[in-house]
């Protein structure tokens, strides 16, 4: 199996109820464009929808970070792609970019996502058929290079000051 390097969701317009009062693309709906966009990967490793109703297990998402780049109005088509970062038997890193059709970024988001057996639930490690298909596409991802924005996190920073508070 081949795995293209980022696997592209292909373009589609915006749903006109997910805009908000200022007109544009409400920020919950950028996380449905990259689920959606996600979903592409899964269904490519083996882990689409028939994976939880086969074989009782599934991913969910441990930790997600998102970050707003410019805005999406409604008339704007998009397409979201994936680069799988990292992996190990029992997690998934995702890197997306979300990009307007002319090119330029709008978002991104980083994911570290859990193979759960759904009989606890609980994390477990993924089947081997499973694993060799990530490991497959993380060759493929390999060449790529690491996002500027992978490994971000959240903080105010201040300045130290000499002396105590």
């Amino acid at each position: 199996m081949l795995f293209d390097a980022p696997v592209i969701a292909p373009p589609r317009g915006l749903d006109p109820a997910w805009l908000d009062y200022n007109g544009h693309l409400n920020m919950a709906y950028y996380n449905v464009l990259f689920d959606q966009a996600a979903d592409l990967v899964f269904d490519l490793i083996g882990c689409g929808p028939g994976y939880l109703a086969a074989r009782n297990k599934s991913f969910f998402t441990a930790e997600t970070h998102v970050c707003y780049i410019r805005e999406l109005k409604p008339d704007a088509m998009v397409s979201a792609s994936t680069q799988l970062v990292d992996f190990d038997s029992k997690r998934i890193q995702l890197f997306q970019e979300l990009r307007h059709i002319d090119g330029w970024l709008s978002a991104t988001c980083e994911s570290m996502l859990l193979h759960i057996d759904m009989s606890g639930p609980r994390a477990s490690a993924m089947p081997d058929d499973i694993l060799a298909n990530v490991t497959r596409m993380s060759e493929a991802h390999k060449s790529l290079p690491r996002p500027e924005r992978a490994g971000r996190s959240i903080g105010i920073p201040r300045k130290q000051s000499g002396g105590a508070a």
